[in-house]
This record gives structure tokens, sequence and C-alpha cells, in this order.
């Protein structure tokens, strides 16, 4: 596999152990296979940046792809409740916590990669309007595909680190990319204001709801 990681500096050898933790998936080296989106990830307005580039074989690690139909959207919300700073202000949002940790939270143990989404800017506050019970699952997922969004994949392990072999960089401007970044973020806000002034559909997974319920991972309603 092609991986692409987008900084204002060139790469050669990720560290294990670098990082912040309170990223998505907790500290470790976040990459995608999209080299447009890692260009993008590398600029902000007034800086240019670089694409790395590396190279890594897959056949031996324990990967943990959070979007295949082994998983939902919760467990990908109930790691970002671990690892991403979420305001659990009001009671709801406190036992939903506790609730998505009991039930959704996945065996990280021996887990070399994972694969699922990125929680960037607009993205975290759909999460955090879920937990606090704006949005139900249904309009969490379409949010999730505003903007198109992409796929990251977060090596995790030093057995994954010491896998990867880099492969290059190419110089990115922000002229250029950040437009784009703007962009697609701008759509993505845009669409989700438009997508909350619809109306209540009665019968869609609200937190409370789930909590009610007590609904678990093998719910029908949750594919």
């Amino acid at each position: 596999m092609t991986l692409y990681h987008g900084s204002e500096f060139v790469i050669k050898s990720p560290g294990f152990g670098a990082g912040r933790k309170d990223n998505d998936y907790g500290q470790g080296f976040y990459c995608t296979e999209d080299k447009a989106l890692a260009s993008e990830w590398a600029v902000d307005l007034n800086r240019d940046g670089y694409v790395n580039c590396y190279e890594i074989d897959l056949a031996s690690m324990n990967v943990l792809n959070l979007n295949s139909s082994d998983y939902c959207v919760l467990h990908w919300i109930t790691i970002l409740l671990n690892n991403r700073r979420f305001e659990l202000d009001t009671p709801l949002s406190r036992e939903a916590y506790f609730y998505l940790n009991r039930y959704f939270m996945p065996d990280l143990g021996g887990v070399d990669v994972i694969k699922g989404y990125r929680a960037d800017d607009s993205y975290f506050s759909y999460a955090q309007d879920f937990v606090n019970g704006v949005i139900s699952v249904s309009r969490l997922v379409r949010a999730m595909r505003l903007g198109e969004l992409g796929e990251q994949v977060f090596i995790r392990s030093k057995k994954a680190f010491q896998a990867l072999s880099f492969l290059g960089e190419e110089y990115v401007s922000a002229s250029e990319w950040y437009e784009r970044k703007k962009k697609r973020d701008d759509l993505a806000r845009h669409e989700y204001h438009r997508m909350n002034k619809e109306s209540y559909v009665k019968g869609d997974l609200y937190m409370i709801r789930i909590l009610d319920e007590e609904v678990r991972p093998d719910d029908p309603r949750l594919q």
C-alpha cells in the first residue's frame, strides 16, 4: 500500500511514540491513500508544505478497518471519545460516554493499523452534536460523507512504524491547495447546516433513544 502524509516538514523516518495524544485515534502517524487529500492537509493559509510518500506491506499487520461491515459509526465515535477533547457538560453526554465505552469500544489490543474517517474541523463538531443528542445516527452518517471526507490510515504500533518505507516527498504550495482545503470544509459546513434544518424524523436513532432502548452493535438500524 502507498500512503501519503501531509506536513510542513519532510519526514523520512516517522518516530514511534511521537505526536499528540489527543488526535482521533491517539498517538501515532496519520496518513491517507489519497495524495490530493494529503496535499490539502500539508498546507495552511500562509504556509506551504510537503506530501511525504511511503510504502507499507499490511500482509502481516493486524488492521482494524472501521469502515468495514463489522463496525458502525458508533465504534468510530467511541474511539474519538477516548482521544479527542469532547465537552461532556450535560447528563446525556456523560451517560453517552459511559454507555458507548461499555458496548461500542473496539478491542485495540494488538492492533497495528486503523483505517477510518478523519474528524477534522467541522467533522468533529458533528460527532460532538451526536453525543449531545442534537443529531441522529442516520444524520451523522450523512454528515460524515459531506465534502468527500476521505479515509485516513493510522500507523499505531512499533511493528507498523518499522514497516514504513520512505519513497520521497513533493513540495505543495498553499496558493494551490489551501483554497481546495477551505472549499471542501465550507461545503461540508454548508450542507450540514442545511441538513439540520430538515424536519425531525420519528424513529431516527438519537443518543437518548440508544440509551433508553439499550441499542447494541448488532442492531440492524446501525447498519
